[in-house]
């Protein structure tokens, strides 16, 4: 015994010096590289503001500069600019007002975000232009989203042989069924009373979209579609009968002169020409290099407001919900209520705002959450900004806010829930020649095991439970929003709908970004002078190496741009994987 003790303690001593060893070479490389950048970073007069947004873009940017570096390298070990939305939209609103920012090179071929998100980066880049500085775009081949973002622009190029990617949006859905049947696991599915739209289950019974779910994505598809569309025409002065025509001939992927005669493009220029109109509309020489900032280092060097006794609490709740703990990219129960709380408690703060991004997740978990919203808003002004979705659990977190803010395309309601219970007893027994027994204290003792069925009994208890939590979901939009419960469940049912037609439904109060949502906040505490104190607190590289996640922003930055498009049905995958207990979460799909 003794010598297993001793074998044990040496093999966690030498774990822990490993770990400490790697942390410190990571701290020392990964250093070397930030403060080699960071030493350069200045604003000197005519610089530029690049932004090039080809990545998985958060929330906001990863405040710890180790793991943020970490996360930003290429497989071939370059740092790359991986800004959160804070720092665009900020850097945005900044360089409005610098006298050393002459303008904004926008350099686009994807966007990793969804409409939401670049709606309010467009939204921004709009405004930006009233200071008079020019917003130019450029790309070789430049697609739909990338697209979007650039009509905000005040030229868009592209190159002569390029191309401009715009066909139309739409909803795919990965199906398990017939695998599932290949293997012999049943997926036993509970669905609450007629959420017949709460189709995130439905790849698990069904080999296509039923009728109610093609329905609603028809419905929420056009909604979006025609919030770009009109955007585009309003700023490029084409018809939206015209670009509809366009986008179903394909006529402006494959032909780059198109794109120019139709008034969708100003010219078709190689790069280094964009450059030197770049250095001539920033009063630059032909013969000096233009000083060009990435996003990073201009939230790095750009003035930053005076800290003021005041403060507006900003907390963002991004990700899939979970029991439990948090980390930068999932809502954990405990740490998101820990920051609500937090913000609660603080004397200073004097308002909070919580920037909702997220398809939603485990029941219980929202309602904890939701909870602490309550007793939040019963001493502060509590106000929701909702991102890309905000969607069944993001909803049920969101309407309990005083005031809620939505973009146009933003997902959300999705009101609706169920629970997943996998049946592997044919899998195992048939397939791989597993069996099992065993013995009991009680009837249900052995509830919840996947090598066996449901019981009729259990099936229906389950039933019974999603059934009175869809009625607590029901009910609690009901008394949050002011609306018959009856009528809830009428637009509930599982069914997910844009912001536009969320506002018209009366699931929110307004359009608009997290800027707007800032604005009422602090006109509702009577504020005029205030900072921002940020939750909740990111992980650092030493709490991500303990927990065992460091590899997983570098995995997911590899993986996001080895897969591009693709990379989301992995993430479908990965997130009903994740399922454990009643859940209420928002279908998946790739939209385009």
């Amino acid at each position: 015994m003794k010598q297993f003790f001793k074998f044990m303690f040496a093999s966690c001593l030498g774990s822990a010096l490993m770990l400490v060893l790697v942390y410190f070479i990571l701290i020392g490389a990964i250093s070397s590289l930030i403060s080699s950048s960071k030493d350069t970073v200045t604003v000197a007069p005519k610089s530029v503001l690049y932004m090039n947004l080809n990545y998985q873009i958060p929330e906001r940017t990863n405040e710890d500069e180790l793991t943020a570096a970490l996360s930003g390298l290429s497989v071939n070990f370059e740092q790359a600019d991986m800004s959160g939305m804070n720092d665009i939209l900020a850097n945005i609103d900044a360089a409005a007002t610098d006298p050393n920012i002459a303008g904004i090179f926008l350099e686009l071929s994807e966007i990793g975000t969804s409409t939401a998100n670049i709606e309010e980066i467009r939204n921004h880049l709009i405004k930006f232009r009233e200071s008079g500085k020019f917003v130019i775009s450029y790309s070789e081949t430049m697609a739909q989203s990338a697209y979007y973002l650039a009509t905000a622009s005040d030229e868009i190029y592209i190159n002569p042989q390029g191309m401009l990617d715009i066909h139309g949006m739409a909803a795919q859905v990965m199906f398990y069924k017939n695998m599932l049947d290949k293997l012999d696991i049943e997926m036993q599915i509970i669905r609450g009373p007629n959420n017949k739209f709460k189709s995130a289950v439905e790849p698990y019974f069904l080999d296509k979209m039923s009728d109610a779910n093609r329905e609603q994505y028809e419905k929420l598809l056009g909604s979006v579609w025609y919030k770009i569309v009109s955007d585009i025409s309003g700023t490029r002065g084409v018809s939206i009968e015209k670009i509809n025509e366009l986008a179903d001939n394909l006529s402006l992927t494959f032909d780059a002169k198109v794109a120019l005669k139709e008034n969708f493009v100003d010219g078709l220029l190689y790069r280094d020409e964009i450059i030197a109109m770049i250095k001539g509309k920033a009063g630059i020489d032909a013969k000096d290099d233009i000083k060009i900032l990435q996003n990073s280092q201009y939230a790095e060097a750009r003035v930053k407001p005076k800290s003021m006794p005041s403060k507006i609490a900003v907390i963002y709740a991004s990700g899939q919900i979970f029991d439990g703990e948090g980390d930068n990219e999932k809502i954990g129960s405990i740490t998101l209520s820990k920051a609500i709380r937090e913000a609660r408690e603080d004397d200073k703060v004097k308002a909070i705002v919580m920037r909702v991004n997220s398809p939603g997740g485990s029941a219980l978990a929202s309602e904890v959450i939701r909870r602490e919203v309550e007793l939040a808003k019963s001493v502060k002004p509590f106000v929701i900004s909702m991102g890309n979705y905000a969607a069944s659990g993001g909803y049920w977190i969101s309407c309990e806010g005083d005031y809620i803010f939505t973009d146009a395309t933003t997902l959300t309601g999705s009101i609706g829930v169920f629970g997943t219970f996998p049946n592997a007893q044919k899998f195992l027994n048939d397939k791989i020649g597993l069996t099992f027994d065993g013995v009991k204290t009680n009837e249900n003792a052995d509830f919840g095991r996947i090598s066996q069925p449901l019981t009729p009994y259990q099936k229906s208890m389950l039933q019974k439970h999603v059934g009175e939590t869809y009625n607590d979901f029901t009910a609690l939009v009901a008394r949050t929003r002011g609306l018959r419960q009856s009528y809830v469940d009428s637009i509930g049912q599982g069914r997910v709908w844009s912001g536009v037609d969320a506002l018209e439904l009366g699931l929110v109060d307004e359009i608009g970004g997290i800027d707007k949502a800032i604005e009422y906040a602090a006109k509702q505490a009577d504020l005029t002078d205030y900072s921002f104190k940020y939750y909740p607190k990111q992980q650092d590289l030493m709490q991500q190496l303990l927990s065992g996640n460091i590899q997983e922003p570098y995995t997911k930055s590899l993986l996001q741009k080895r897969l591009g498009k693709n990379y989301s049905y992995l993430q479908a995958m990965e997130t009903i994987e994740s399922l454990d207990g009643i859940q209420a979460l928002m279908p998946y799909s790739v939209m385009e």
